[in-house]
């Protein structure tokens, strides 16, 4: 779908990916990043100077309030995606809220009956998704280009400072590796293979009980297998590799975001594959925002409400595997 419709943007919670988000949308046309939100007002007013937002907001309530809002970005830490989300479709926002949807499935739950309450369009943002590279890869595993899946092997690791101060790191704020980059490989096995028969999980932990890493496999029917590693204790290669019956799908690094695909045939030429990206990758879902709103869509037909049900649904059982309670 296309429209001229100018889409109005706000964002609510201004760290760095917010940043991130922020820079893509300025590359799209028909959008304006219209308000931005803080609970620190100097902070809001600093980030709508660099990106050139007409209102800055001391307070998400007053950022919801206002009429010629379309949409609302939410970047804020995981463990309060699920109030942010609900305030805005409480005042009749679209909501792309940033991943994990929220803490656990119970919340996706309420979050997904209050934005059908209020005929309102409700997305997680897992951008990964809508990216073209990933896009083709999904197109491939089911074309059975190379026959079916037998193995696929998707981690995400870097090495973070240890500060209990630290978003990444604070239980409070649903730090740890699994919700905020594990989440990654999980998408990766769900979107591709489905919903595995069963999991196997263990991981190892900070001081302050999150998760510094958790290895996970996902055990399919005929013996398919996902292996899923996400680690805050050293930097891993980010990609992800299919190992089919007659070649091999391998999104280099790092997988998740805009990058390139090498398709290796077992009897071929390898050849690696550049989708000629850019901007940073957020783009693409915010505009997938951009066209469900004029055609009055209230759930995207890609990232949808049982994807994401799925998705938070794997993510909580990993926890209780690994016994990781917040």
């Amino acid at each position: 779908m296309t429209s001229n419709k100018t889409i109005n943007w706000g964002i609510i919670g201004l760290g760095k990916i917010a940043h991130k988000f922020a820079t893509d949308l300025l590359t799209l046309p028909n959008t304006k990043l219209l308000g931005v939100a803080s609970r620190s007002h100097d902070k809001a007013v600093d980030f709508g100077k660099k990106f050139g937002a007409q209102k800055t907001y001391g307070s998400y309530e007053d950022l919801v309030k206002d009429p010629e809002i379309d949409a609302v970005y939410i970047a804020t830490p995981h463990v309060f995606h699920k109030e942010n989300s609900i305030l805005c479709l409480q005042h009749g926002k679209a909501v792309l809220c940033e991943k994990p949807f929220a803490m656990n499935l119970e919340e996706v739950t309420e979050m997904i009956q209050i934005a059908k309450d209020h005929n309102t369009l409700l997305m997680e943002a897992l951008w990964t998704y809508f990216l073209p590279h990933f896009q083709f890869v999904i197109q491939q595993i089911e074309n059975k280009t190379f026959g079916e899946v037998l193995e696929l092997e998707a981690d995400f690791g870097f090495k973070a400072n240890y500060d209990v101060t630290s978003r990444l790191i604070k239980k409070d704020l649903g730090g740890g590796s699994l919700l905020d980059i594990g989440i990654y490989p999980i998408f990766a096995a769900l979107s591709t293979l489905g919903f595995p028969k069963d999991i196997e999980a263990e991981a190892t932990y900070f001081e302050n009980g999150v998760d510094s890493s958790c290895t996970m496999t996902f055990n399919y029917q005929h013996g398919t297998k996902a292996i899923l590693k996400s680690t805050l204790l050293e930097d891993t290669p980010t990609t992800a590799t299919f190992h089919c019956e007659t070649g091999i799908i391998k999104l280099n690094s790092r997988f998740h975001e805009p990058c390139t695909v090498t398709m290796s045939p077992i009897n071929g030429e390898e050849k690696t594959l550049d989708f000629g990206y850019n901007t940073i990758g957020y783009s693409f879902e915010a505009q997938h925002i951009n066209e469900l709103i004029p055609g009055g869509l209230k759930e995207s037909p890609i990232m949808n409400f049982e994807f994401s049900k799925r998705l938070i649904t794997l993510l909580d059982q990993v926890r209780d595997r690994i016994a990781l309670k917040y």
